[in-house]
């Protein structure tokens, strides 16, 4: 998780136009903790068997995770329709790759528009798989993913996104039988997307019990969020919740309060249920990477960008930290060092301070999906710009890893971006924080 962190340049400028994607669910692509458009890299051609699992080094542990955007086929499957083998040998052929780049953990996109890529007991199939949602694809892909993961000495760490319900606004373009059908109340038009209201108790409820019917099912190491939980603003537009402020906001000095005690309780009882259900499944968000600007509150980054998660999301991401709600946070750092309005080389010591002494683990997200991409800046150019990153990130004693988004850029690696840090910083491989 993702995302529109890649909308952090937007962000950065003070809000034009953003390139990239949801690093939690990518640049309004929707695509999640990362940017950009496209498609994934296989042609269901790859490898179908597993290779023996790797021995675990007895190196420290140390976070190398990749994401894997189901939305849109930002990076898996590479089209619609491909048939359920197709499908099973590109899952596999990302997991081969991560395990060749030396990564420890893929963080796969599991429930992107309210929808399932498992036998889901709450929502339909997505339409990513087979192109109509709701139609079974034949095989189970997150069951799949888990135990083809696992075989190689990944963990698996299934991304959710709460509150998104589609990428348009037609209710009746959904399955007859979706939940946001049966309970219309429940849903919001916004942006050209469709929500989940998060003001309403029952809606919370909802998208947890979705989520943790795969929490239940599967031996998932984490529940992973991006940073979608009230939507990013859109100019001239309102997120129309008057009735469920009316109905439930009396206790609360203005609605920005209200709506982030909402966002609060998605997340304090989320985690409370996950440790109820399977205390050793971590719980892990990938926020947007500025919490707050200094102009705006003195303990926020010395950033100027132009959102900020607990002002425009409603996500009090440092809050969690200091409540434990969360067991790791992967802030969206997706910023050249020395970008004047939020510099990486600023945040990434910001974060570190917010998590030394709690026992959350910090991971960084890493905008691998910039480098190269003609549209960036020239540090973006450089195939040794990440490698910068982790090499400031290893003199920080609270950064824990890194994460990488995408897979789809993982595996391409157009400059060698990917290449550098690899043998820069990954000469062997690890094991993850949370796999013995």
């Amino acid at each position: 998780m993702a995302g529109a962190a890649a909308r952090a340049a937007l962000a950065v400028a003070g809000g034009g136009a953003v390139t990239g994607a949801e690093a939690g669910t990518g640049a309004e692509t929707g695509a999640g903790p990362g940017a950009g458009g496209g498609t994934g890299p296989g042609d269901g051609t790859a490898a179908g068997t597993a290779p023996e699992a790797p021995a675990r080094p007895a190196a420290r542990a140390d976070f190398r995770g990749v994401w894997i955007a189901t939305v849109f086929h930002r990076d898996w499957p590479s089209r619609t329709g491909l048939p359920a083998e197709a499908q099973r040998a590109e899952l596999l052929a990302h997991l081969d790759t991560a395990v060749e780049r030396r990564l420890n953990a893929v963080v796969l996109q599991v429930r992107p528009t309210a929808d399932a890529l498992w036998p889901s007991r709450y929502e339909p199939w997505t339409e990513f798989l087979t192109g109509t949602q709701g139609r079974d694809p034949g095989w189970d892909p997150l069951g799949t993913a888990v135990e083809e993961a696992h075989a190689r000495g990944l963990e698996l760490h299934a991304w959710f996104n709460p509150y998104r319900v589609a990428n348009h606004t037609d209710p009746t373009r959904l399955v007859a039988s979706h939940p946001a059908r049966l309970h219309p109340e429940w849903v919001l038009p916004y942006g050209g997307k469709l929500y989940y209201d998060p003001g309403l108790p029952e809606v919370r409820r909802f998208t947890q019990d979705a989520m943790l019917d795969a929490v239940g099912r599967y031996d998932i190491d984490a529940v992973h969020w991006d940073d979608y939980f009230y939507p990013y603003p859109v100019a001239g537009e309102v997120f129309a919740d008057d009735e469920a402020y009316a109905r439930y906001g009396g206790d609360f000095p203005d609605r920005a309060s209200w709506r982030r005690n909402n966002t609060d309780l998605l997340v304090s009882e989320m985690s409370a249920r996950i440790k109820a259900v399977k205390p050793h499944v971590a719980f892990g968000v990938s926020p947007f990477g500025v919490w707050r600007n200094i102009a705006t509150d003195p303990e926020g980054s010395d950033t100027r960008a132009g959102v900020a998660t607990y002002d425009d999301l409603y996500a009090d991401t440092r809050k969690w930290i200091r409540e434990g709600w969360i067991d790791y946070v992967v802030p969206q750092l997706y910023w050249h060092i020395g970008l004047p309005a939020a510099d990486y080389a600023t945040l990434l010591p910001w974060w570190d301070a917010v998590v030394r002494g709690t026992g959350v683990g910090l991971y960084i997200g890493e905008a691998l999906y910039k480098a190269g991409d003609p549209a960036q800046p020239a540090a973006w150019q450089d195939p040794g710009e990440l490698s910068r990153h982790l090499e400031l990130a290893a003199s920080l004693p609270a950064v824990g890893g890194h994460c990488f988004f995408s897979a789809l850029d993982v595996a391409k690696d157009p400059i060698g971006a990917m290449a550098t840090v690899v043998a820069d910083h990954y000469p062997t491989r690890v094991r993850a924080p949370g796999r013995g």
